[in-house]
């Protein structure tokens, strides 16, 4: 393992505004899709009554705790975090004039408390949430007034912040509009496909033009986009289960490519004729989606598998895609199958289409840990997964991959975004809160811990190959 990972390697991890902060309606925020969605990304869209509340009001408190968790990560040597800025905190209704300062001030406060210890910020701009009063009066990114507010948004932070963060990505996980479309884009979840297409649209031009501003008002910055690396293999060698796949991951690459190319692919517009889709496209919106981001991120938890057998096909799990199960890998608690090859196919796939810098800004083990009578939390299944998704990765960088960094995801107990468990965990840091919300919110280490110090203290040089 000698010296694979560069020296400026961006080791660290990741969270989301969302699933940290908690103070859900304090200093002036407003309510966020995220707020009414108390049982994950996928559960029901839950109006807020006076007096109800949710896991995620809460969180682990980080919006009043994040000095404590900023020095355990330094402690463990972080040289970047991931969070998210919380629109709503910045523009409480998504529609006025001017910004809500009380937000901006906690993102001052954060950033500067990240710059004590030297970790960089990397800062998504809008992840799994939007401000809810753009759903109720605009539809969401259904309305091309969003643009305009997204982009307002985008230029207050990135003048305020400019000389605090020069990492930024627009939108998390953005393919996942398509299997979430709340979460995603603030449309009803049954919209019809053109619904979400047009949306999606809006949200591309958008992230166009974030780019642009930031690369005019951010001396030395860079933005990238965020996909969800959901990487598809064919079940069998049959052509048609090959053709089928190629299609499947095409779902997905198209964000990218429209992103880092800077137009709509020729496959999406036969799509788009096929199925019926007429998107409003302006030579004004075309325009905007030449300016392209200067990295690619991504998260990736597992792969799966596409069968044109209709049998089979009935027999893909409940997890985040229902992707149809690999037979030669084992799974997680959740049913994500484990493949830590699977990151250096997906590493070398996304270099070789866009031959842009690739930042890993998500991969995590979500698993039921145990505290043991003496305090300890022994996480050697975290340690196994993490070092051989990290082996895989200085082999890509060694077949000739651009990897900025790797931010593991949760790297302090959160609110999951799936189902908002606190049970399933991904911490180096235990915190003390169950799925009723009960608990002390102290902060403990786990084992992986003091391995994950280790790793970013020898710039990966202690990571073991298996055999």
């Amino acid at each position: 393992m000698n010296g694979k990972f560069p020296q400026d390697f961006l080791w660290g991890g990741a969270v989301a505004a969302n699933q940290v902060e908690g103070a859900y309606l304090t200093d002036g925020k407003g309510l966020s899709t995220s707020d009414l969605q108390p049982q994950g990304i996928f559960g029901a869209i839950t109006p807020r009554k006076p007096g109800d509340s949710g896991i995620k009001d809460v969180a682990i408190d980080f919006y009043h705790r994040y000095p404590q968790d900023i020095a355990l990560f330094a402690e463990m040597g972080f040289k970047c975090l991931r969070t998210s800025i919380a629109w709503a905190r910045i523009f409480p209704q998504g529609d006025e004039e001017t910004p809500n300062e009380a937000g901006l001030a906690f993102y001052d406060r954060l950033f500067d408390e990240m710059a004590k210890y030297g970790i960089q910020p990397l800062i998504t701009l809008s992840h799994y949430e939007m401000p809810y009063g753009l759903t109720q009066k605009y539809g969401g990114w259904g309305s091309r007034a969003t643009i305009g507010f997204f982009e307002r948004y985008a230029r207050t932070v990135f003048e305020r912040y400019k000389h605090k963060v020069k990492h930024w990505l627009t939108f998390n996980e953005i393919n996942m509009s398509l299997h979430a479309p709340f979460t995603g884009v603030g449309l009803p979840e049954d919209s019809d496909r053109g619904a979400i297409y047009q949306a999606i649209h809006h949200q591309l031009v958008a992230s166009a033009k974030a780019v642009k501003a930031c690369h005019q008002l951010v001396p030395g910055g860079k933005i990238g986009n965020m996909l969800l690396g959901g990487i598809l293999y064919p079940l069998s060698c049959r052509p048609e289960d090959l053709l089928e796949t190629q299609r499947q991951n095409r779902d997905w690459l198209f964000f990218g490519d429209v992103q880092a190319r800077g137009a709509y692919p020729a496959y999406m517009r036969r799509f788009f004729r096929e199925h019926g889709i007429q998107l409003e496209i302006t030579a004004e919106d075309r325009q905007a989606l030449r300016e392209t981001i200067d990295f690619i991120s991504f998260s990736y938890y597992m792969s799966g598998c596409v069968t044109t057998d209709a049998a089979q096909n009935r027999t893909a799990r409940a997890n985040i895609l229902n992707m149809v199960p690999n037979p030669h890998l084992a799974s997680s608690e959740w049913g994500w199958q484990i493949d830590p090859v699977g990151l250096r196919y997906l590493l070398n796939l996304l270099y070789d289409r866009y031959q842009k810098p690739l930042f890993i800004v998500e991969n995590g083990l979500g698993a039921k840990d145990r505290v043991e009578a003496d305090g300890s939390i022994d996480d050697g299944y975290r340690i196994e997964y993490l070092n051989d998704h990290l082996v895989q990765v200085a082999e890509a960088i060694d077949d000739g991959v651009e990897v900025m960094g790797y931010t593991s995801w949760g790297p302090i107990d959160l609110v999951s975004a799936s189902k908002a468990e606190m049970s399933k965990r991904y911490g180096f840091i235990y915190v003390d809160r169950d799925d009723a919300g009960n608990g002390s919110l102290e902060r403990k280490r786990k084992k992986s811990f003091y391995w994950y110090r280790d790793v970013i203290h020898s710039n990966g040089n202690c990571l073991k190959p298996k055999g």
